[in-house]
Parts: C-alpha cells; sequence; structure tokens
C-alpha cells in the first residue's frame, strides 16, 4: 500500500492534497498539522473522511518532526513513498511592502520567520522523513513553490509584492536542487519544486483586507492579466492540486530531479 505525508494539512492546498488521497483507498495518508490536531480531525470527520492519520508537529520544531516521523514509520511498515513539503508562512506583514519600506528591525523579523520556516523547515522534515523515503516504493518529495520566486517573472512583471516570502522560496529552489544534488541519481528520489499556481486560498489568506492589502492585489492581478492575457484569475485548489498530481506522476529523476516547476510543469505558473 503507497504511503504519503503531507505537512501543513490544516487548510488550503494541504487539506485539499489530504482530500485527493483519501479519495484513493489504496493510499495510507498522514497530515501534519502545526497544532490543534482535534480541529483537523473533526473537519475530516465532518467531509466523511475517516482514513486519514493527523499528526500534530510543526516543521520549525526538528524533534516533533522526528517523532512524527517515527509514527509514520511504525503505521506504514518502515516506509514512505512521497513526502509533501507544503506547510508554509507568506509573510502577510511584508507582504506588499517594497523591501526599502521596511524598517531594519522589521525586515529581519520578516526575513527570519519566512526563512526559518519555508527553507529550515522544509530542511527539518526532509531530513526527518528521508529515510522513510529511500524506504519507499515511489521515492518522492515534492516542495511547493511559488512563481514569485522565479527571477525572470518578478523582472517582467516588475512584482514587488512578498519580498521575505519570495526570496525564501527562492532559497527553498536551491535546497530542492542540493538534495538532488545528493540523493537524486544516487538513491533514485526525485526532489521537485512545484508551483500550484495562482490559487484563490493565496489571496485570501488573512482575512479582512487593509487598503494596502487591496491595491497590492488589485496591482497584482493588473500584472498577470498584462503578463498573460488569457488570465482567468485564481484556480480552486482542487484544480491546483489535480494539475500538480499530474505533473507528480509523470515526473522522474531523469526528467525532473531537483527542477523549479509550475503545476503546468513548465514555466508557466499562472
Amino acid at each position: 500500500m503507497p504511503s504519503v505525508a503531507v505537512t501543513g494539512a490544516a487548510r488550503g492546498l494541504g487539506y485539499q492534497f489530504l482530500q485527493y488521497f483519501a479519495a484513493k483507498p489504496d493510499y495510507q495518508v498522514f497530515g501534519l498539522v502545526r497544532r490543534n490536531k482535534a480541529d483537523t480531525d473533526a473537519k475530516l470527520s465532518k467531509d466523511g473522511i475517516t482514513n486519514v492519520t493527523i499528526i500534530e508537529a510543526d516543521i520549525t520544531d526538528a524533534p516533533a518532526l522526528e517523532k512524527a516521523a517515527e509514527q509514520v514509520s511504525q503505521a506504514a511498515g518502515g516506509k514512505l513513498d512521497l513526502l509533501i513539503n507544503n506547510a508554509a508562512i507568506l509573510g502577510e506583514r511584508s507582504r506588499w511592502k517594497p523591501m526599502a519600506d521596511m524598517s531594519a528591525s522589521f525586515l529581519d523579523e520578516e526575513m527570519t520567520a519566512c526563512f526559518r520556516t519555508n527553507v529550515i523547515g522544509v530542511a527539518f522534515a526532509t531530513n526527518a522523513f528521508l529515510p522513510l523515503i529511500k524506504a519507499g516504493q515511489q521515492k518522492k518529495v515534492i516542495t511547493l513553490a511559488t512563481g514569485l520566486a522565479d527571477v525572470e517573472l518578478t523582472n517582467q512583471l516588475s512584482a514587488v509584492a512578498g519580498g521575505p516570502y519570495s526570496i525564501s522560496k527562492a532559497a527553498t529552489n536551491m535546497l530542492v536542487a542540493k538534495y538532488n544534488a545528493a540523493y537524486g541519481a544516487s538513491e533514485g528520489i526525485l526532489f521537485l519544486a512545484l508551483s500550484p499556481g495562482l490559487v484563490d486560498t493565496d489571496m485570501n489568506a488573512s482575512g479582512p483586507k487593509d487598503e494596502e492589502a487591496i491595491k497590492g492585489e488589485q496591482a497584482m492581478v493588473a500584472a498577470f492579466m498584462k503578463f498573460a492575457p488569457d488570465f482567468k484569475g485564481p484556480i480552486t485548489p482542487e484544480e491546483s492540486v489535480n494539475s500538480m498530481m499530474e505533473v507528480v506522476d509523470k515526473a522522474t529523476v531523469e526528467s525532473m530531479g531537483g527542477a523549479f516547476v509550475s503545476h503546468h510543469g513548465d514555466k508557466n505558473w499562472l
């Protein structure tokens, strides 16, 4: 029976991944949540999903991740086929601010927080589950990325938004490449940075919007429409996950090891 573990599984794309795999009766599904395991258990129950195991572990807490990996190991026979590194933070406070508009202390806080979760946390999670991945059949580690970490796109769009977030995610792309360099060809493990596209959860993550957020979103959408005239707006989590899994299912170490691609399997980020 193949097995999958998803970090950041309480909501958004993480929860959508749980739904996707729960619909496949041959999969053993594990979801990692930062806190309030009971809330996610209740949500799954309400949605009629009974074949998912929720484990509480913050990806910035290495010992907690080691314990989570041990739980998965015991339940899945010492192996894991697929790890989806979904957990991340957007850096909401700095999301719409140009880099030079942040004070030194504010910039320090935002950059540190984004790197702590989006880079170091992903490394912690990957390291904790890597021994299980090595023992699995599929041997795939998928880390969610963002088109905002693409240098060419940033320059084409003059994309000011999401400085600390996108900078940290660019570093995550290199992290994925480093894992591929160490374990891709030698261990037959696929490490892939995969952007979900512009998903409707992305632009509604912080609840009520202030004027800065509204203007920022309007400017971003206008830039996207200029860049891609056929752009019709954000896609749903279900559409995103279905598209990403088409890429994951086809991807091999030889074709995409260490790559950074979109949900289309290329550099089309929208």
